[in-house]
């Protein structure tokens, strides 16, 4: 399966309706934030060191702080993606945590390396 390229979409913050499709699937109406890497970055920026938050959580963080009812969760996903893959890239992305708070394996060397970054974190 390809993956979709999403650079474009990651480029600008975006506030779109929720349709009535979406609305089931997310349990909620009103407008959806496609997020752009930028606001994941700041957002992941602000969790303090030596602590981890659900994505969930990050979700609804960004949604607040656009004032929108949710975020997109694929938008989300991919922004945390290719903040972990840019070696520039200064956000603590191994903060972030499943919603059940299992480590994520889809970040750069899988769950063993982010726990690994958390516990040098708690020293």
């Amino acid at each position: 399966m390809t993956k979709r390229d999403v650079t474009e979409e990651l480029r600008n913050d975006v506030l779109v309706d929720i349709s009535t499709d979406q609305a089931r699937r997310f349990g909620v109406s009103g407008k959806i934030l496609k997020p752009c890497l930028i606001s994941v970055a700041e957002a992941v920026a602000q969790v303090p060191r030596g602590t981890v938050i659900p994505i969930t959580e990050l979700r609804q963080r960004l949604a607040s702080a656009h004032g929108a009812e949710t975020t997109c969760p694929f938008l989300t996903k991919r922004a945390l993606m290719a903040i972990a893959q840019d070696p520039t890239a200064t956000a603590p992305y191994w903060r972030i945590v499943r919603a059940n708070g299992a480590m994520i394996d889809y970040f750069p060397g899988g769950a063993a390396s982010q726990a690994k970054r958390l516990k040098a974190e708690r020293r």
